[in-house]
């Protein structure tokens, strides 16, 4: 068995020529591609979110592969407009040399401070990754044992989608402001969402994430 902490990989190179390619599409509207500079991109984006004219910003898109449990996946793909792609427990034979022979899963932070909740959850995931083994050992197919694993179960989901979804994404699952997230989606948006106001901050810096 194998334990491992949530996390996530940025796919795609932020250049500032997304920023670029949000700024042709906007002047479209306006007829007024003729104010395009090196350095005006940054502006012009600036100006399309304060006036809520965040249309233009679906030109432009962003991939990121998430680390979580199963649990957090299903949250993951009920946003819209978004391309996704899942590793499968259907067919990903865990009992594979390519797996470590192993079952991986997400570390429940909020478990490692209890030993008695964390024990509990330990040995939980012990008799998970025994059971799917022995049922791989008896004839059982990957689509076929994976029914005993559970939430915790570690995968990667990778998300597509344009900038103005990341946004309405970082607002519902980093910033509440619809209420709090589960912890292990923030676990890893927040810090996503600060990296990303470091490379594109243009796009994101005016959304808060408010203190616990």
């Amino acid at each position: 068995m194998k334990i491992i902490k949530a996390g996530y990989e940025i796919l795609t190179p932020i250049t500032g020529d997304e920023l670029k390619l949000i700024e042709i599409a906007g002047r479209t509207c306006y007829k007024s591609n003729d104010k395009i500079t090196e350095e005006s991109a940054k502006k012009f984006v600036a100006g399309l979110i304060k006036r809520g004219h965040e249309a233009m910003l679906e030109h432009s898109f962003l991939s990121v592969k998430f680390i979580v449990d199963r649990g957090v996946s299903h949250e993951l793909v009920r946003h819209r407009l978004t391309s996704f792609a899942q590793e499968s427990t259907r067919y990903c034979n865990y009992s594979k040399d390519k797996f470590g022979n192993e079952i991986t899963f997400i570390e429940p932070y909020f478990f490692v401070d209890d030993l008695n909740k964390y024990g509990a959850w330990y040995g939980a995931m012990m008799k998970a990754e025994d059971a799917y083994l022995e049922l791989i050992g008896n004839g059982a197919t990957p689509q076929e044992a994976r029914s005993v694993l559970p939430n915790s179960t570690k995968t990667e989901v990778v998300m597509s989608m344009n900038y103005r979804g990341w946004r309405h994404f970082f607002k519902l699952r980093a910033a509440r402001e619809t209420g709090p997230a589960h912890p292990q989606m923030e676990e890893v948006t927040r810090p996503l969402l600060e990296e990303l106001k470091k490379l594109i901050p243009v796009v994101f810096d005016d959304i808060i994430i408010p203190n616990e």
